[in-house]
């Protein structure tokens, strides 16, 4: 079942059209990864999605629901978790209160997060501010699902990390996606992302361009489309 369709999405920024035509779609319990150069537009499909630079044509319907219109306050009660590029942890609350403020009812609890990332529940009541890069994005993913969404975007998840604190994000998106969890993710760590997507879709110009399979994204393809 489709849970989020987006269709001949146009997006501008004043009068400069930043989006002229993105096609995507996200299936009940189904990972697909946003792929393109930077500034091909996959920052502005999510800012589009979620409400924040509202498209100007196309439909973006998520689970039957229009979102046209709609500011991301209620797009997000609608089920929209967004994990957004630059963390934007809230740095005078506590790892706690962060991952309270926005709390819905649902699976994901505190002690739920907190099994999910070991690191997080060891700093509770310490201040976002006080946590390294990588613990303040297990923190915003937290926060995240603390949301109880159903469908997860991830914007640069991974972006700046450590190895280390890259695998231990990337084996918690494995275990959301065992758990059936829908999500939407944008990455550069080709490997890592074709390892866990079950659908590409490559933007170039602001346009759809391909999706398909990871197997059927070939070198040839992500020289085209992906290379420098």
């Amino acid at each position: 079942m489709t849970l989020l369709q987006a269709s001949a999405v146009e997006t501008f920024y004043g009068p400069s059209q930043a989006l002229f035509g993105v096609d995507l779609d996200v299936g009940e319990g189904e990972v697909v990864t946003l792929m393109g150069r930077n500034g091909m537009g996959k920052t502005t499909t999510i800012r589009s999605i979620c409400g924040m630079t509202p498209a100007r044509a196309g439909r973006i319907v998520f689970a039957g629901a229009e979102l046209a219109g709609l500011p991301p306050h209620r797009i997000a009660r609608l089920g929209i978790g967004l994990v957004p590029e630059g963390r934007r942890c809230f740095p005078n609350l506590t790892v706690q209160e962060n991952l309270v403020a926005s709390a819905r009812p649902g699976k994901w609890t505190l002690d739920a997060v907190t099994s999910l990332f070991l690191r997080l529940g060891e700093r509770l009541r310490q201040y976002a501010s006080t946590l390294s890069g990588g613990e303040q994005q297990m923190l915003a993913i937290g926060r995240a699902l603390m949301t109880n969404p159903r469908l997860l975007i991830l914007d640069e998840a991974t972006e700046g990390l450590a190895p280390i604190i890259r695998q231990d994000i990337w084996a918690a998106i494995r275990k959301l996606k065992a758990d059936g969890q829908a999500i939407l993710v944008v990455d550069k760590t080709m490997d890592e992302v074709l390892g866990v997507a079950d659908r590409c879709v490559v933007l170039e110009k602001g346009r759809t361009v391909w999706s398909g399979g990871p197997a059927e994204l070939t070198p040839e393809l992500q020289d085209r489309y992906l290379g420098v």
